[in-house]
């Protein structure tokens, strides 16, 4: 099966249902940005620290996953030069709409990140991923595209889960129905999970994929943080189930 396809089409509905991710910011959370008042987000409720970005004034900025109109915008309102790939259709049009409402220019591309990315080598200072990556079943070869596009000295701000929520079916957060990995690919029963709750296709990853796989893509990483899922029985227990990793390219 075409699982990114299904993806694809399953997260253009959800934009359509109202979805949290894929609602743009208002024009008065674009004029705050301008005057210096912003935060972004990798992970469902931590603001990402200024200090991981630097300057952003002149920097070309690749918006990995990251269509929907809630972050590049921000990025665009100070100064930043910004592209957004994406294989969700919704997401993009989000990302047109702000930018046509607020007068910036925007690269926008219809694609998908499991594919080489259409882009040169070293043609980015800085690619903002947010968790996303749980919708692919190989994460190393991405970390590896992100390598190449970045220039030196070059910046990966990412968001990641820890696998944890691929234990528990539905809201039940507490009973462990789930092994892992979870791969809807080999195992019907977690496809069938995923089918009944309208989650499209997920797929766990270890730390050694996340974290592992950008050091041996040959990235430094400088920081991270961990942060819940926002609501529900393990965001009340402070039990983490996201990360974000700041890393760098030598």
């Amino acid at each position: 099966m075409d699982y990114q396809k299904l993806n694809a089409e399953t997260i253009d509905r959800w934009v359509r249902e109202g979805w949290e991710w894929g609602i743009p910011i208002d024009h008065a959370t674009f004029a705050a940005a301008k005057n210096g008042n912003w935060n972004v987000v990798l992970t469902p409720t931590k603001p990402v620290p200024h200090e991981w970005f630097g300057e952003l004034k002149g920097k070309k900025i690749l918006g990995l996953a990251s269509g929907g109109g809630q972050q590049m915008p921000i990025f665009a309102a100070l100064g930043a030069d910004c592209t957004v790939l994406d294989y969700s259709t919704a997401q993009i049009e989000s990302e047109r709409t702000v930018a046509a409402r607020e007068g910036y220019s925007i690269e926008l591309l219809h694609a998908d990140m499991t594919k080489p990315l259409p882009f040169s080598d070293e043609s980015f200072d800085l690619i903002f991923h947010p968790v996303s990556n749980c919708y692919v079943k190989e994460v190393k070869p991405i970390w590896q595209e992100c390598f190449r596009v970045l220039r030196s000295g070059g910046i990966l701000l990412a968001g990641l889960d820890n696998g944890i929520n691929f234990l528990f079916a539905g809201d039940d957060e507490i009973t462990v129905v789930n092994s892992l990995p979870f791969d809807p690919l080999q195992n019907a029963g977690q496809r069938r999970q995923l089918e009944e709750d309208d989650c499209g296709m997920q797929f766990s990853h270890t730390l050694e994929e996340q974290l592992g796989g950008q050091l041996e893509a040959g990235f430094r990483l400088t920081h991270l943080y961990e942060d819940t899922n926002g609501e529900g029985f393990l965001h009340e227990k402070n039990i983490p189930s996201f990360l974000a990793t700041r890393a760098v390219k030598p």
